[in-house]
């Protein structure tokens, strides 16, 4: 992995690239007049290009790239503001002050809606395994802002993990986190917004699997909520209290603490 920037570059840019270099330990190369693939094949890996306002990551030889944006949390937002409700708030029975452990970060969008409902009382962390994408999606949390005050304020609050889940969820005390959730990629492919598909290339495809459930039981104090296609066989095959939904190609389950 390297850092270059776009391509009409700027004194933002420069500054921006050599910063994450630093950061992540990654060599930082020029751009010059050549294009990110000419690049990429040049060193033989993918990379991260910083433009004024967005880092975007490349797989290698991938012309989609990555990049962090607030995604479906910008209207579940807006819609829990206006006194809707949100299949995920309900599943997870999180309320002001409550602790919400994403073992799924990914785009961050379920832990942005944890993250408003929770408020400034409450914890959410996230945990990504791809350390570039759990970069990104930091970066992203605390520097994109909207015209939703509250929705800006919820991002900031929401904590990056680079880890393995398990490994986590292992390292924490029991009873320690009223939800824990998780967003596995989908045994059954849907239609997919292009945020997810660039994702894809990046996800760690670790499943989930009996060891994952009996941590998460652990961990949680209440409820450990599964997000998943509405054909999957891991609702049934662990015991997941499921909530239908009807018009949804994806159904929301959770397992109560006993």
């Amino acid at each position: 992995m390297f850092v270059t920037t776009a391509y009409r570059v700027t004194e933002t840019m420069l500054n921006k690239a050599k910063g994450v270099a630093i950061d992540l330990d990654i060599p930082f190369y020029t751009r010059g007049k050549k294009s990110i693939s000419r690049m990429q094949e040049e060193r033989g890996t993918g990379c991260i290009v910083a433009g004024n306002e967005t880092l975007k990551l490349f797989g290698f030889g991938e012309d989609a790239p990555f990049f962090f944006h607030p995604s479906s949390a910008m209207f579940r937002v807006k819609r829990l503001i206006e006194g809707g409700s949100d299949p995920l708030i309900e599943a997870a029975g999180l309320e002001r002050g409550h602790s919400f452990l994403d073992c799924t970060l990914g785009l961050a969008s379920d832990s942005i809606v944890a993250s408003f409902v929770t408020g400034k009382e409450g914890m959410v962390t996230g945990i990504e395994g791809n350390q570039y994408v759990a970069y990104l999606v930091k970066k992203g949390l605390l520097s994109w802002t909207t015209s939703v005050a509250p929705l800006d304020e919820a991002m900031s609050r929401v904590q990056v993990v680079n880890s393995n889940s398990l490994s986590l969820l292992k390292s924490l005390p029991d009873n320690s986190v009223d939800c824990v959730y998780w967003d596995p990629m989908f045994e059954e492919s849907i239609d997919e917004s292009e945020g997810i598909r660039s994702l894809r290339q990046f996800a760690l495809y670790e499943g989930l699997g009996e060891e994952e459930i009996i941590e998460s039981l652990r961990v949680s104090r209440n409820r450990v909520v599964l997000k998943d296609h509405f054909k999957s066989t891991r609702f049934d095959e662990f015991g997941f209290r499921r909530a239908i939904r009807k018009a949804a190609k994806f159904h929301y389950g959770y397992l109560e603490k006993k």
